[in-house]
Order: C-alpha cells, then structure tokens, then sequence
C-alpha cells in the first residue's frame, strides 16, 4: 500500500476498487471503515475495483481487484489466494497496527489473510490507485505490486531487490477457478546477463533470454510491439523489467495461466472479449532443451533438431527417433588456440554475459581470447548493432526464427572452418 502523507496509507492501482451500499464511490478506507461481501473501492477515474468475489461460482470467496468497466470479471491480484473464505462473511480492515486485514466473521473474526508489515505510525488510510504509481506527495508502506499472483500490469516490477533478496515473480493458479499458487512461476535467474525463466514446478520450462536494448533475445516479435514499451534495469541495488502502454486508455496484461502459457492479452471491447497477442512457449522448439545440449531447433524441418557444425549426436539411436534430450558432443577435442574460428548460424541461443561496449569484432576476439567461451553474437542494443554477447558452458536452446532473431558465431576447429 502507499501512503498519502506521513503516516498514511494508500493502496496501489494494482489494487482494487469499492462501491459502497449508498452507492457512493469511493477509493480510501481508513480504520474505522470495513468493506464486507458487496462493497467495492473504486479508483479515481474508475479503471480498478477491489472487493470479495468467488471465480466460476466456486463458492469459496476471496479479496480481489479486477477491472471495473470490463463486462467479463478479470481479477488481476488476489489477497488471500492459499486462505479462501467460505462464507460470504469475509471483512477488510485496518486494525491498530496498520496492517490491512481480512477477517472471516464466522470463525469470531478470525485473520485470515495480513500485510504484515511493522509500522511506527497511527494514521492510516488503505487507498486504490488507478496507475501504481505514487506522487511525491506519498510515502508507500505496502502495495500489492510487490506481490503480484499471476498478471503483469503496466508499472508493475518482475526480478529482484539485490540488497532484500525480495523476489517479483508470477504464479499460475491451480486451476480456472481456484486462484492457489499452481504449478507454473515465472522469475528472474539473475546469473550471468539476467533472463527470466518460465518453471514448471522447480524445473526450468522457457525462457526468455537476454535483455539486447529494445527486448529479449528469445522473443524476436518484442522489436514490433506498439501497444507497450517494455525497459529492463540493472543496478546495484535491483535488477527489473517493467513496461508502460503508449495509450493508457487501452487495457493490456501479461498474464501466466494454470496451463503454464505466458500470454499477452489486449480487451476489445466491441465483442467483448481478451485478444491474445501472443504466447510462450510458442511451440516445441520454444520448450528449454528440447534438442539437447549443441542440438539447434528448427519447426520447419522434417526433423526439428540438428547438430551445430563440430558436434554429432551423443546417441544416434535416440536422435534418430526424435528423443533429442541428451543433445550433441564435439566430433574432436579441442586444441584451443590453433587454428580456431566462428562459424555464422543465423540462429539464437541462451545463457551468456553481455558487454554493451564492443564492436562486433571486438566481441569475436573476446571470445576467441577465452577458451571457455563458446559463440558471440551483436547485442544489438536498441537496434543500432552495437554491444557484445558471449556464452559459456553448453549451448542450450538455439533455435532458427522466422522473423527476427540474430546471428549466432560458434567457435569450431580448423578442420569445420576448411569444411
């Protein structure tokens, strides 16, 4: 939640709105205020609500915001997601301390869900934003977008607090109508140069990877979004990706549902209904190491993996009926140094550091000084070509694009540069 001066509280637009029985609107409580079942916030210029609602008629009742003036409920935040109600005897409240409670009034007002936070002052209001963003005026002592659940809203963050460990990750619910923590997260793998990385319970199941300037470098179709402008930040103190929309009165998500797609949905109001813009994984070649160690994928091939040039399958039997998984090996060992070069796959890859500071060339003589490096490729950083990237330890997920995408150098020996 934010605060609206020293000591008060206000709630982020990632938050919800409140319409109350006289039909008032209305977007700040304070302590001595509840919200029951039928009672909403609003925010100022009516874009969230935040109020109990049970998903599918499930019967189970939780506090939620969604959109206010979309026909078809969205929730994009969910409180008590792991403690539903139920009843419809659910109550949010301020108590002594601060904290924004939900109270269930058939267990004797028992807490069922708590910001948790330790507060020095007394004066509070809980207030829902329409933006998520707080002015100068306003000091923030808790808001929901330091705890998304599975949408990605415009000024939300997703990565890490460096100095706190607090990690903005998102979460699948279990299922369409029960909004519990599923079996899909999506979070940030801070090593190297920082990607995120989609799992399927603990085991890494896409991934993005790369930030190159105007996006990702395994999602090519980010250079001609013109809905959202996407920003990635690094620092001392944190490492992020945020977004904003170019037209604010358009409603835009990036939401992570129980089947373990990433999707980007945009409303269209005249029928009513979210349009997916995209989704990952896109298809098979998009599943992390599905052709293997060295294996590069390609959708249009009869068979989609093939070795990189230098290596052969370590199991041509099981290469042969297509189980990819255990990838590639070098056909020779290395002699690091004579008479080594890179190889030009118009492809892309995975893990690797980035160095916005070199030229092409410049790159290629930094890998080729490092016998541990394995290709390079431009950066690109925001289309002008520049900046360098290097990867170290197997090559995982290359895979050839339609559209988009760059070019891969992969170290090889002298005898596949004379082939």
């Amino acid at each position: 939640m934010a605060a609206m001066g020293p000591g008060e509280w206000s709630m982020n637009v990632f938050i919800f709105f409140v319409l109350f029985q006289f039909c008032t609107s209305i977007d700040t409580i304070k302590p001595t205020e509840l919200i029951t079942d039928g009672d909403f916030l609003i925010s100022t210029r009516e874009i969230f609500a935040l109020g109990f609602f049970s998903p599918d008629s499930s019967g189970d009742q939780y506090l939620g915001k969604w959109y206010n003036k979309i026909s078809e409920q969205t929730p994009v935040w969910i409180a008590n997601r792991e403690t539903p109600l139920k009843n419809s005897n659910g109550v949010l409240t301020i108590n002594e301390d601060g904290n924004l409670l939900v109270l269930d009034k058939n267990q004797n007002n028992s807490c069922v869900w708590s910001t948790n936070v330790s507060i020095s002052h007394n004066d509070f209001i809980a207030k829902l934003l329409d933006s998520g963003i707080q002015t100068r005026s306003q000091r923030v002592l808790w808001q929901s977008f330091d705890y998304p659940t599975h949408t990605f809203l415009p000024g939300m963050k997703l990565g890490l607090n460096k100095k706190t460990g607090e990690k903005w990750s998102l979460t699948s619910w279990k299922s369409r109508s029960d909004p519990a923590r599923g079996n899909y997260s999506f979070s940030l793998d801070p090593r190297g140069s920082p990607q995120f990385f989609l799992y399927k319970g603990s085991a890494p199941y896409w991934r993005t990877g790369p930030w190159i300037g105007f996006g990702f470098n395994g999602i090519p179709e980010m250079a001609r979004l013109h809905i959202s402008n996407f920003s990635f930040m690094n620092d001392q103190d944190k490492v992020y990706s945020t977004y904003s929309l170019f037209n604010d009165s358009i409603y835009y998500r990036v939401v992570l549902d129980d089947t373990g797609s990433l999707q980007p949905l945009t409303w269209l109001q005249g029928i009513r209904k979210w349009n997916v813009l995209g989704l990952a994984p896109r298809d098979r070649c998009d599943d992390y190491g599905h052709c293997g160690p060295y294996g590069s994928c390609n959708t249009n091939n009869a068979l989609e993996c093939e070795s990189l040039p230098g290596f052969d399958p370590k199991s041509p039997r099981d290469w042969y009926l297509r189980d990819w998984s255990a990838g590639c090996a070098r056909k020779r060992e290395q002699d690091c140094g004579n008479e080594e070069g890179f190889l030009k796959l118009a492809r892309d890859t995975s893990i690797s550091l980035v160095d916005t500071s070199l030229s092409l060339k410049e790159c290629e003589n930094e890998c080729l000084s490092n016998s541990s490096c394995l290709a390079y490729t431009n950066a690109n950083f925001n289309g002008r070509g520049s900046g360098c990237i290097t990867w170290y330890g197997e090559l995982m997920d290359i895979r050839q694009f339609t559209e988009g995408g760059q070019d891969l150098y992969v170290r090889v020996d002298s005898i596949e540069l004379g082939n």
